[in-house]
């Protein structure tokens, strides 16, 4: 199975110490956020769990415990914007976070780190020329550490509209700007754009000589998986979250509401009191990100299984 730590939080930013107890106790206890009542319990086992993924915007507090998770393979998204503190108000500088990525590329290796360039949305100062000229410098810083790049364009989710009500949505003829501006300058630092969660159209929409760099597959599909971890997985059917990408989005054992990052455009958030009150009810010891197990509280261990296919190798992957 793929456990997944950040399509709700940001668990290598703000939880680290929270994440090594939950590795050394060798489970984690996960709150349903529909029906707070139900509670699942994942086991934190390398016989179980074929790849750990995270998706961070700072992932330095993690950097000199990585050796903790030896016994695991891992996949790291890494989320670099251009966007200043009016934007994101508590991600730690850009440059820290690039040499952060080239670190943590160094120990893990560049085919198991994603660069994320998202979301992308225009104003008169986050201009299309800004976000190229930006791009292309962080491509170059980049040129090495990863062999890929996530690109996405902001949806207006009713959380985003309520915080970020200045954004509008991005028009296609911008995305098919971008995208092909995007995918040339990815082709010369040896990067593979994968767009998250858009249309084919813009790949039609491409240059033919930059098109070719351009994907519609998914930023953290079983190929992708594969090709980082060098070994098949045979994945159950069914197992993707959303029904326009093949990502294997499924098991999350973070929570909504306790990402301190404040980005506008964040569809985790309902608001920074939430924020702030779930925060203090953080206790690193618990088996939960957020509070303890109650006394109504009904557990249920989640089904786990390896999708390694241990006969296959890196090599049988075309």
């Amino acid at each position: 199975m793929i456990l997944n730590t950040g399509s709700r939080t940001d668990i290598p930013a703000y939880y680290s110490d929270w994440f090594f107890n939950r590795i050394k106790e060798g489970y984690v206890l996960v709150r349903n956020p529909y029906n707070p009542v139900r509670v699942t319990k994942y086991l934190l086992s390398p016989e179980v769990v074929d790849v750990m993924v995270f998706c961070t915007k700072n992932p330095l507090p993690m950097l000199d415990r990585l050796s903790e998770l030896s016994a695991f393979d891992t996949f790291w998204f890494v989320t670099i914007t251009p966007y200043g503190k009016d934007i994101e108000p508590f991600v730690p500088d850009k440059e820290e976070i690039l040499e952060a990525f080239g670190r943590l590329s160094e120990l893990v290796g560049p085919e198991r780190i994603s660069w994320r360039y998202d979301p992308v949305f225009l104003t008169e100062k986050y201009s299309a020329d800004f976000h190229i000229r930006q791009f292309e410098k962080m491509a170059g810083r980049l040129k090495g550490h990863t062999r890929q790049c996530v690109v996405s364009f902001i949806d207006l989710y009713e959380k985003t509209r309520r915080n970020f009500p200045g954004a509008r949505s991005v028009s296609f003829s911008e995305q098919a700007y971008l995208t092909d501006a995007f995918a040339g300058i990815a082709a010369g630092s040896g990067l593979q754009i994968h767009l998250c969660c858009e249309s084919e159209r813009l790949i039609a929409a491409c240059r033919e000589q930059t098109a070719k760099n351009v994907d519609v597959a998914g930023c953290m599909s079983k190929e992708v998986l594969e090709a980082a971890i060098g070994c098949r997985l045979d994945v159950p059917k069914k197992k993707g979250a959303r029904s326009e990408c093949n990502c294997l989005l499924g098991a999350d054992i973070g929570a909504y509401n306790t990402c301190a990052h404040g980005c506008l455009y964040c569809y985790a958030n309902y608001d920074r009191q939430s924020v702030l009150e779930n925060r203090k009810n953080h206790d690193p010891a618990s088996p939960l990100l957020t509070g303890n197990l109650r006394a109504e509280d009904i557990v249920k261990e989640a089904e786990q299984t390896s999708w390694k296919n241990g006969q296959m190798s890196i090599f049988d992957i075309v």
